[in-house]
């Protein structure tokens, strides 16, 4: 029974609360391969491609689990998905130092840590806030979101100096602890929905309408969406402009920043250091562009972030020998980085409503990340082939200002807009047309008014 007297502090904020805190450990263990590479390729003579290869599947997987978990959430539960996938993370992460194979790399990070990561990053945070929030869904998206840079910003550094002094292997060791740490926060804390404590979302003042009970294949249910999905021009336009979000941070950045780095003589101490500042800026940027999608046009915003992205990455191959050059593109491109996700959210909810959301944004992240599939491993190819990273900036700032011009043709038709509640109808205005026309009063549906010119 779902009472209607709203707590002091809605619960929803606590959920809010353990889901950031999730995202944030599992941003941690995804930045750590970056940390990894000069040490893997120094001990076991692994080249740069093979490392980024096995990255490169870990960002795949991250985004192909995406909609085939929230439908699992749908069916199943949250709760249930992060249990399980912290623990598949675990078991990855902490059997990491023993490998003696490329392709053990391959099976536990590329698998392993890359399914669990992706059953729960960016498709848990849309879900929580299409189940618990009306009232600042943007917001709420930008601020759970903002972990991962919250993540990468506290780990980094850490890790990168435990990598230098204790070696790579500590820094497994040490990932491994923050994921099991997760468990009993998520077992004690996290609930699926806002009727299993007797609340409605926040900012409702009556039940949401009944969802109906999940009961067929999630699988099915998942391939069904992206049906739907394909045959939307808006959305195929949204998961282009996404495909060049994933290639520009994730698959390059992400991780071959620190790397290039070090080819220009910036000890990976200090990389890591520039790496996570720059996700200080992004946690703003992500909380600053979800208040922002709460008030004005998303395409607008979506055009702006991935053309400033554009002229960061052009402005980066040159930036390497001057520190104040290369401060201001982490300014500038942490700012960016995740902000593209609220507007992306808002335009999905928009045209497949609160229900469907989080399954077809879970698709629109599995694109993300093929796209970042692809340039951790081209980029990483491209350094072996024609020794530095130029090309695979230049490329990718490039196809940034391609996603600036895409962003700009979504909506051309209209999209569906979520149903609000109808006012009190106001006066009828008289309407002057081109030609003698004859309409009805929109106060008075059985009236009749003749225009005449």
């Amino acid at each position: 029974m779902i009472s209607a007297p709203r707590p002091r502090l809605h619960y929803a904020w606590i959920v809010a609360a353990v889901t950031f805190m999730t995202i944030l450990v599992v941003a941690g263990v995804r930045a750590s391969p970056s940390i990894l590479v000069v040490p893997l390729e120094a001990e076991f003579g692994w080249s740069r491609a093979t490392i980024s290869l096995a990255i490169g599947f870990s960002i795949l997987l991250h985004g192909a689990i995406g909609p085939f978990s929230a439908a699992i959430m749908n069916r199943y539960g949250v709760t249930r998905m992060m249990l399980f996938a912290l623990a598949m993370i675990a078991i990855g992460v902490s059997a990491t130092p023993f490998m003696t194979q490329s392709w053990h790399l391959v099976v536990l990070w590329g698998i392993l840590v890359g399914t669990g990561a992706g059953a729960i990053a960016n498709v848990l945070a849309v879900t929580i806030a299409a189940r618990w929030f009306t009232a600042h869904r943007g917001l709420v998206t930008g601020l759970m979101l903002s972990g991962t840079a919250t993540g990468q910003m506290l780990f980094l550094p850490l890790l990168a100096m435990i990598a230098a002094s204790q070696g790579w292997r500590m820094v497994s060791v040490t990932v491994t602890i923050a994921a099991l740490l997760l468990l009993p926060l998520v077992f004690f804390l996290m609930r699926d929905r806002p009727q299993d404590v007797g609340l409605f979302p926040l900012g409702d003042t009556q039940p949401p309408p009944p969802e109906p009970e999940p009961k067929g294949n999630p699988f099915r249910e998942a391939l069904a969406n992206l049906g739907e999905g394909l045959r939307s021009r808006n959305y195929m336009l949204l998961a282009a402009s996404f495909f060049i979000c994933g290639a520009s941070t994730n698959g390059l950045i992400g991780t071959h920043l620190i790397p290039a780095c070090f080819d220009h003589g910036i000890p990976e101490v200090a990389a890591a250091s520039l790496l996570a500042s720059m996700a200080i800026f992004n946690l703003i940027g992500t909380t600053g562009s979800g208040w922002l999608t709460d008030r004005y046009d998303p395409r607008m915003l979506l055009f702006i972030y991935y053309a400033l992205r554009g002229v960061s990455l052009l402005i980066l191959p040159h930036s390497f020998d001057s520190f104040y050059s290369l401060s201001m593109v982490v300014v500038f491109y942490g700012l960016d980085w995740f902000a593209t996700v609220p507007p992306t959210v808002k335009i999905t909810a928009n045209l497949f409503g609160r229900a469907k959301a989080p399954v077809m944004f879970g698709w629109l992240m599995c694109i993300h990340q093929i796209g970042g599939f692809c340039a951790a491993y081209a980029a990483g190819a491209a350094r072996m082939e024609l020794g530095t990273y130029l090309q695979a900036f230049m490329v990718s700032g490039l196809l940034c200002m391609v996603g600036a011009i895409v962003v700009l043709l979504i909506g051309l038709k209209p999209i569906q807009a979520e149903p609000k509640p109808a006012g009190p109808a106001g006066p009828v205005r008289p309407v002057r047309p081109a030609a003698p026309s004859t309409m009805r009063s929109a106060a008075h549906p059985g009236s009749r008014a003749q225009i005449v010119r």
